[in-house]
């Protein structure tokens, strides 16, 4: 696709509206989440990919968190995500910062069709492990820190699978808590897909998907006159 195809007021538009959408997806999670770590501390961020794995637009939070998430985000597209899934992955060897930071990527379609990825990134403060809290700062190896979370999806084609669920859960200290804030990083997935909708029905597909590959060659060539 050829530079320059939306006019730059467009773009600017199209642009900022990703932007909130990733703000509001902050929102979503903040407010619904069980933890004061998350809650209060706001130890946790939000970003939407495009259907290649790039990021296209983030929220102000965390930059460790940013920073990692195309990796996860690549580690799960090779698990060929389907509309209605949620994938969940803390492995720091695939994208992941420590176990704590628990990442929920979710593909964003529109008639079966995948255009991209909504994903959140939140610090769960247990994860199982030697220690509450799941930062031991005498352990030897990455099993006494926590359960490793590969690739796994919580939700297949909307629909919870109990039994990866059930197995996190069994392995944290605090079960309730932690469902809970998973719940709300799915619903943040959640408004994103449905704010994307909505924007593609004001714009047209083809004029939000231009702006996923002008914002980021935008962001290119802003990047390279540092």
């Amino acid at each position: 696709m050829s530079e320059g195809r939306l006019d730059p007021v467009t773009l600017s538009v199209l642009a900022s509206a990703l932007a909130s959408i990733s703000e509001e997806m902050g929102a979503v999670l903040i407010r619904g989440s069980y933890s004061s770590n998350i809650k209060e501390r706001r130890d946790c961020s939000t970003a939407l990919f495009d259907a290649k794995g790039r990021m296209v637009a983030q929220a102000e939070h965390i930059p460790v968190h940013l920073g990692a998430m195309p990796e996860a985000v690549a580690a799960i597209m090779r698990r060929d995500p389907e509309p209605g899934d949620v994938f969940a992955i803390n492995d720091p060897y695939s994208g992941g910062t420590h176990l704590p930071d628990i990442t929920l990527v979710s593909p964003v379609a529109l008639e079966g069709e995948i255009l991209g990825y909504a994903v959140t990134r939140a610090h769960h403060s247990d994860v199982g492990g030697m220690r509450p809290g799941s930062a031991p700062s005498d352990s030897r190896e990455i099993f006494q820190e926590g359960i490793i979370i590969p690739p796994v999806r919580l939700v297949r084609g909307g629909e919870y699978v109990d039994d990866v669920l059930d197995l996190l859960l069994a392995n944290v200290r605090t079960p309730a808590i932690r469902r809970g804030d998973l719940r709300a990083q799915i619903a943040a997935n959640q408004i994103a897909e449905e704010r994307i909708r909505e924007l593609i029905e004001r714009r047209g597909k083809d004029i939000v998907l231009a702006a996923f590959d002008e914002v980021i060659s935008y962001t290119e060539r802003r990047t390279c006159e540092v």
